[in-house]
């Protein structure tokens, strides 16, 4: 039995054959088996549970999180609409109501 390659934009190793394409059954990417060109490495933010987060996705914080320079903590449950990733440390860019822009880690977050 041949080992199937894992897909070039997750590395998920669950693929498996559909016709004559590989299919991807965590982010849906498909590509051809013959098809030797690597894909570009591919920035992919995965959050809590392991879901591809993409921008404009909603999030909810699942963990109290403490502001620097702030008495208040961003309270677990919070949901965050239209998220920006970035590729930096802090991978998610957002506007949180009461705090303003923020930067957040997205082990933090679930996608909504």
């Amino acid at each position: 039995m041949n080992e199937l390659t894992p897909c070039p934009l997750c590395k998920s190793t669950y693929t498996y054959e559909m016709d004559n394409l590989l299919v991807c059954p965590e982010c849906g990417h498909e590509w051809s088996q013959e098809d030797n060109t690597e894909i570009a490495e591919a920035f992919v933010v995965k959050d809590s549970n392991g879901n591809i987060l993409q921008n404009g996705d909603s999030v909810i914080i699942i963990k109290n999180l403490p502001v620097k320079s702030s008495s208040q903590n961003i309270k677990a449950g919070t949901k965050v609409k239209n998220i920006r990733l970035v590729d930096s440390d802090h991978n998610i860019d957002c506007k949180i109501d009461g705090f303003g822009a923020m930067a957040l880690k997205s082990e933090f977050v679930r996608k909504a």
